[in-house]
């Protein structure tokens, strides 16, 4: 890792920590040349795939759709920025688990594990992005999944 202060090619890694539930490391570092001290965070990052749309249409994988999908329906729903970093990155663990041989997924299944988590910590959040991502035809199939969500939640107490 090249210096940030004095463009010196190599410095010494003093302390790593994991983050994000150990899907990132951040490692504090000096240069020996100048004795600068500065972090760096090393992240997973899911490369090379592919998302099919329903038209059959492939694409590249955008981290950035999920994060605005995520950030409309959990608009001043969750104030923690660290819990939003953690609900992304478990979601993109079961997108990577999910994703076939040749890393392909399809779009609906991502739907499917994002509606998935945010069934876990939110469901008022869930129940704004299945009405974009089902396409809720008329009032009553959106009445009908949040019955769903009112029986389940019956039951559990």
């Amino acid at each position: 890792m090249r210096c940030p202060a004095c463009l010196h090619d190599d410095t010494k890694v003093l302390d790593s920590r994991d983050m994000d539930d150990g899907m990132a490391t951040r490692r504090r570092r000096e240069c020996p040349k100048c004795d600068f001290r500065f972090s760096t965070k090393e992240q997973v990052e899911i490369l090379n795939l592919k998302v099919k749309k329903r038209t059959d249409k492939i694409e590249p994988y955008s981290t950035e759709k999920i994060t605005r999908g995520l950030h409309i329906a959990l608009e001043k729903r969750l104030g923690d920025e660290e819990k939003f970093k953690k609900l992304v990155t478990g979601i993109e663990r079961d997108i990577q688990i999910a994703a076939k041989a040749d890393d392909t997924i399809e779009s609906q299944a991502i739907g499917d594990i994002v509606m998935r988590h945010l069934k876990k910590i939110d469901k008022i959040a869930y129940i704004r992005f299945a009405s974009v991502y089902q396409d809720f035809e008329d009032l009553l199939s959106f009445q009908e999944e949040v019955e769903k969500l009112m029986s389940s939640r019956k039951k559990k107490s």
